[in-house]
């Protein structure tokens, strides 16, 4: 009982010194980690290479994966890209259903870019639709959100679910993850579609612009003509749809059933769904993207963006690793077996962790990073130390980082400021619409599980 308190007491110190003192999540994970060692008793001599071995292999692991995979949000970003596939998808399915394109473009878009900074991007083309389709820009905004919000926790390769994946052990299987992944987050969007459209004639005082220069101000008109020309269509889908057909297809044939052999074929095609590649021909393709005079200096300068961007994300995650190593290390891990095997609640573990992380602190990722560096130890325990058990353990994870967003989510800000909805309006819609949705895919993972598991 005394682990499990400790346990308790480590998490809670997390929540405190992120959320109320605004210390730095790598800073806590890994002052977790070390006290966490003195106080379940792990002799001193192995204190250090318990953190610095998992903090580093974590790094080793997946640290290509997540800065590759943001090199290609942040181009798709700046290049204009981002802009292209919306527009391709309005093409395709109209402004008819102003609802419905907002959250496939969301769904979409939030793949290779991070939700905060695709609705920034996204948020004059939504306005564009609200006005030319006369319905509420409250409902075209959850819409929005939810769309943006599914993927991104949900579906490699955003860093939240790629950071989940590696502490619990099976980046080996991110096709499998992907794979479910997709159905589970269209499955979540669609719930927040649902809520989203409760609010279609619904009317609200906007607040009133800071400013003349205020981003929501800025017309779509003016957004789409600061980019210049935008890329092709298919070149703007190509770098992210690249790396993940590759993924899968590097899954598939690594399958027991062994559907194409093991020969030259099976060299090649592992090689290439070999994350680390796959997402570095995603780089490559994103390369495509940039177009005019000083290519090179412009691609200089978003690579070290995108650096800066990565770097505090790899050491929340190497962090989480670290801690989660200590836990492993700790008598927490036989309390656990003695205790949780019995209860038979399952995923409802990972998903109820993220959600009380996630709705303390605010940030999904940390949330992710966290509760899977808390969780890896207890997926014996818990029956879900199968490939299958660990894939659907890290979708429970991000469903759980879905729940609630409020206001110690920079996204929760990010959203209600640029759509201009007022923050009591914004506690009454945006967050029980992150409440609907996670709780939407977690229903589902649960209804997957009853198959696999």
């Amino acid at each position: 009982m005394i682990d499990l308190l400790i346990l308790l007491f480590l998490v809670a110190g997390i929540v405190l010194v992120t959320a109320r003192w605004k210390v730095s999540p790598f800073l806590a994970l890994m002052g977790a980690a070390v006290l966490g060692a003195f106080l379940y008793r792990i002799p001193l001599a192995e204190i250090v290479p318990t953190v610095t071995t998992a903090f580093g292999s974590t790094l080793g692991n997946i640290g290509l994966v997540i800065l590759f995979g943001t090199m290609i949000g942040v181009i798709l970003e700046r290049s204009g890209a981002a802009i292209a596939m919306a527009e391709g998808l309005i093409k395709l399915i109209g402004t008819r259903f102003p609802n419905l394109t907002m959250t496939l473009i969301g769904y979409i878009v939030s793949i290779p870019v991070f939700c905060d900074s695709a609705y920034v991007i996204l948020n004059s083309l939504r306005k564009a639709i609200t006005l030319r389709t006369g319905v509420s820009a409250l409902a075209t905004s959850i819409a929005l959100m939810t769309g943006l919000y599914a993927t991104h926790t949900l579906v490699p390769p955003t860093p939240g679910p790629l950071a989940a994946a590696e502490n619990i052990g099976i980046t080996d299987s991110l096709g499998m993850i992907i794979a479910l992944g997709v159905p589970v987050a269209a499955v979540a969007a669609l719930a927040g579609l649902a809520y989203a459209s409760t609010f279609s004639r619904k009317e609200f005082t906007p607040l009133p612009a800071d400013s003349e220069s205020d981003l929501s101000e800025q017309s779509y008109d003016d957004l789409r003509q600061s980019y210049g020309t935008l890329p092709n269509g298919f070149l703007a889908f190509f770098p992210i749809l690249l790396p993940l057909v590759l993924i899968c297809v590097g899954s598939i044939v690594k399958l027991p059933a062994q559907p194409i052999g093991d020969g030259a074929a099976f060299d090649a095609l592992s090689f290439l769904g070999t994350p680390v590649i796959a997402l570095a021909l995603g780089l490559l393709a994103a390369v495509a993207l940039l177009r005019g005079h000083g290519k090179l200096a412009r691609f200089n300068d978003q690579i070290n963006d995108s650096v800066r961007i990565a770097a505090p994300i790899l050491l929340i995650t190497g962090a989480g690793a670290a801690f989660g190593a200590v836990l492993a290390a700790s008598p927490l891990t036989g309390f656990l077996s003695d205790n949780l095997s019995g209860l038979g609640i399952g995923l409802a573990v990972p998903f109820l962790i993220s959600a009380a992380l996630k709705t303390a602190q605010g940030s999904s990722t940390v949330a992710m990073v966290s509760t899977s560096a808390m969780l890896a130890p207890m997926l014996g325990s818990l029956g879900l130390a199968s490939p299958e058990g660990m894939v659907l353990s890290v979708l429970a994870v991000g469903a759980g980082a879905m729940v609630v967003s409020h206001a110690n989510d920079s996204y929760f800000w990010v959203v209600s400021q640029l759509s201009r909805i007022p923050v009591a309006t914004a506690y009454r819609t945006l967050t029980v619409a992150t409440a609907v949705e996670g709780t939407a895919a977690f229903a589902t993972v649960w209804a997957i599980s009853l198959f696999l598991l």
